[in-house]
Parts: structure tokens; C-alpha cells; sequence
């Protein structure tokens, strides 16, 4: 038995050390699991059950997908139809100058609906610039703002020297 302990407390040695093979994990498993553990290392023995517990648990909750579509993949869509008509035009490029009629009416009518998404995002982009504009405003006249307070406070300071002389 004195063996067994030997080895028992060599082998929570190198567990504690990272140092285990399997094997010898196994063999931690089965002392620690037994009703013959040695008083000083009882402490290891909830350890191991919590091993062998967790590992029969199975995560049996459902996992929600996220279906939401986002703007990104409207912006990708937008994307592929620029792509697409990239490469209706580039190919013909050295054939001459074509005009709107020359194309296929499927052609035309993708040809248009790009031209109306570029639009759009031309649009979007510009509000979105406005609204920096303003920002840049409200920002510049903070600091006018934080200027002037600042007169304030010199003022003030110079006003209570003078009191107090």
C-alpha cells in the first residue's frame, strides 16, 4: 500500500505540473474515485469527481442563429451588381463607343438599376458628409466657447486679487 501511496503522490506531483500522460491521469482517476484515499490527498478527491461528472454532461440547449440580415450584405449585393456590369462593359471596350440601345434590354434595365443603387449610395454618402460638417461646427464652436470661459476664469482670479489687496 505504502507503493501505491508513493506513486500516487509522484504522479498529483507531476499532474499538478502538466506533466501527466493519459495513462496516468487514468490512474489518478481510479485513486481518487476509490473509497481507499489517503487522508492528506482527500482534498484532490472532489476534484476528480468533478472530472468524471462534467464529463457526462452534455450541452443540450438550442442554439439561436442569428438570421438578421445586415446592411453589409446589401452593400455586398450592390457590389456584385457593379461587378457584374464591369464586366458587361469591359469586355466590349475596344469594340467602338456603344450606346444604351446596343445592349439587350436585360442589359439596360441591369444597367439602369446599377446606376440607380450608385445613386443612392452617392446620396447616403453625401447626408453622411453633412453630418460631419455639422459636428466640425458644434466642435469649433465649443472651443470658442471654452475660449471665452477662459477669459472668464482670468477675470475672476484677477478680480479677487484686487478684493483681497
Amino acid at each position: 500500500m505504502d507503493m501505491v501511496l508513493n506513486n500516487i503522490e509522484e504522479l498529483v506531483e507531476k499532474y499538478n505540473n502538466a506533466e501527466t500522460t493519459l495513462k496516468e491521469e487514468a490512474q489518478l482517476k481510479a485513486y481518487f474515485l476509490s473509497d481507499d484515499v489517503a487522508p492528506h490527498l482527500e482534498h484532490y478527491k472532489p476534484m476528480f469527481q468533478y472530472f468524471l461528472e462534467s464529463k457526462k454532461e452534455q450541452y443540450t440547449k438550442d442554439v439561436p442563429l442569428n438570421t438578421k440580415k445586415t446592411k453589409l450584405y446589401q452593400w455586398i449585393s450592390v457590389a456584385a451588381v457593379a461587378v457584374l456590369m464591369l464586366g458587361i462593359f469591359i469586355p466590349n471596350w475596344n469594340s467602338g463607343p456603344k450606346t444604351l440601345a446596343d445592349y439587350t434590354p436585360e442589359e439596360q434595365k441591369l444597367y439602369l438599376e446599377t446606376k440607380q443603387a450608385l445613386a443612392l449610395i452617392s446620396n447616403n454618402l453625401n447626408q453622411g458628409l453633412h453630418g460631419m460638417n455639422a459636428l466640425d461646427m458644434a466642435g469649433d464652436n465649443f472651443n470658442k466657447g471654452m475660449g471665452k470661459a477662459n477669459y472668464i476664469a482670468v477675470y475672476s482670479n484677477t478680480t479677487n486679487k484686487l478684493l483681497k489687496n
